[in-house]
């Protein structure tokens, strides 16, 4: 997923694909573990998109503390 698919997304949006994520990556870990999965990086790009929707679902929660707090001034 690229972060310009990322941004477009709604926040509540973003928090369901970053549970859907998390499960799917402990779900490759698994296989990983119980026998050696073909192509490893598989997981490497599943931690990379988890933090990129991470990363923006933090970032807009931030800008909404940042919001209220102008207002509140």
């Amino acid at each position: 997923m690229k972060n310009s698919e990322i941004i477009e997304l709604s926040t509540e949006d973003l928090t369901a694909r970053l549970k859907e994520e998390k499960v799917a990556l402990n779900k490759l870990k698994f296989a990983h573990a119980v026998s050696a999965i073909e192509n490893p990086n598989v997981l490497k790009a599943a931690r990379k998109n988890i933090a990129r929707i991470a990363t923006e679902v933090t970032k807009r929660k931030n800008a909404a503390k940042l919001e209220t707090a102008a207002e509140a001034e």
